[in-house]
C-alpha cells in the first residue's frame, strides 16, 4: 500500500469518525423513546444490487415438452446490476406504509451447444440464440409494529407483490416468449435494533406460497391469474438483513445482503429464479 493511499484512507476514517461523534450529539437530544431510526415521516432509498443469479425456464407447447434451460450454461448469461428504489412511510409510531420497484433484466446473445425445446420450437446445436429475461416487481405493504421500545421494535408485514416476469428467445425462426404477470399476496415479519444511535439494523422477511390446487377459477382468486398465463403453483421468499449508518437526521447509508427466491410452475410454463448478493445505497429522510 502506497503512503498517498495509507493517507486517502486515513482522511477518509478520520471523516467518517468525525460525521459519526457529530451524528452522536445530534441524536442524543431526541427523546429516549424514540428509535434513532425512526425519526421520520418519509423515507427514501436508492441503491443498486449486484446478485449471483440461478436461473432455469421451461415451457411447453402443442404437447412438446420444453428444455429446462439454464440460463448461464445454455444461454451465457452473467450476473448483472439493477437499481432498486423503496419508499416508506411512517405515519404513526406503530405504522408504516411500504412501496418498493425493482426491475430486473438480463440480456445474452450465444451459440447454443446441445438441442434446446421451447414453446414446441426445436432449437439445434451452433444455432444463435438472443435471450431475455425481465422482471419487474412492485411491492405494496403495510407494516405494524408488535413490539416497540426505544433501542427496536419487531412487526409484521402484509403486502402485495405485483409480477411481471418474461422470458423470450429470438433466433432466426422468430421470436418465441412466456409470460407470467399479477398480484402475489405475501406475508412476512421485520425485526430491528439500534446498538447505537447511529446504527440500526435490519431483518426481514415476506413469503407466500402458491396452492398446488386452486381448482377452477371461479373456485379462487387466483383463478384470475389463467387469463395471464400466470403459474399456478409456487413459493416466493424474500429475506433481506442491512445495516444503516445515519450521518445525520436526513441522510444515511445502508449496505445490506437480499436473496430473492421465485419457483413457479404451470401446465405449460416453469421457471425457477434465485438471486442473492448484496447491495449500497443512501437513504434519505425528512
Amino acid at each position: 500500500m502506497t503512503r498517498y493511499t495509507s493517507t486517502i484512507i486515513a482522511i477518509s476514517l478520520a471523516a467518517l469518525i468525525t460525521s459519526a461523534t457529530a451524528a452522536t450529539a445530534q441524536f442524543s437530544a431526541q427523546s429516549s423513546n424514540t428509535p434513532a431510526g425512526d425519526n421520520y415521516k418519509v423515507e427514501l432509498f436508492g441503491g443498486l444490487w449486484e446478485p449471483s443469479h440461478d436461473l432455469t425456464v421451461a415451457s411447453n407447447a402443442f404437447g412438446i415438452v420444453g428444455t429446462i434451460i439454464d440460463a448461464k450454461r445454455d444461454l451465457g448469461i452473467t450476473s448483472g446490476r439493477f437499481p432498486e428504489f423503496r419508499l416508506r412511510l411512517h405515519p404513526g409510531r406503530r405504522h408504516r406504509v411500504r412501496i418498493d420497484y425493482l426491475p430486473i433484466e438480463y440480456r445474452a446473445t450465444t451459440v447454443i451447444e446441445r438441442r434446446i425445446i421451447f414453446r414446441g420450437i426445436a432449437h439445434e446445436p451452433g444455432i444463435l440464440v438472443s435471450s431475455t429475461l425481465n422482471w419487474k416487481t412492485w411491492r405494496f405493504g403495510y407494516e405494524y409494529d408488535l413490539i416497540h421500545r426505544s433501542r427496536g421494535h419487531f412487526g409484521l408485514i402484509v403486502e402485495a407483490k405485483y409480477t411481471d416476469l418474461e422470458a423470450s428467445l429470438d433466433t432466426s425462426f422468430g421470436h418465441e416468449f412466456v409470460r407470467a404477470r399479477g398480484p402475489i399476496p405475501a406475508i412476512g415479519a421485520v425485526l430491528r435494533v439500534y446498538p447505537l444511535p447511529i446504527l440500526g439494523i435490519a431483518g426481514e422477511i415476506t413469503a407466500f406460497g402458491l396452492p398446488d390446487d386452486p381448482g377452477s377459477p371461479g373456485d379462487s382468486i387466483l383463478g384470475a391469474f389463467d387469463a395471464n398465463r400466470f403459474p399456478y403453483t409456487g413459493t416466493y421468499i424474500d429475506f433481506d438483513i442491512s445495516g444503516t449508518l445515519h450521518f445525520t437526521r436526513n441522510f444515511g447509508a445502508q449496505i445490506g445482503y437480499r436473496s430473492l427466491d421465485l419457483n413457479v410452475s404451470s401446465n405449460e410454463d416453469l421457471a425457477a429464479l434465485k438471486l442473492t448478493g448484496a447491495y449500497i445505497g443512501a437513504v434519505v429522510r425528512y
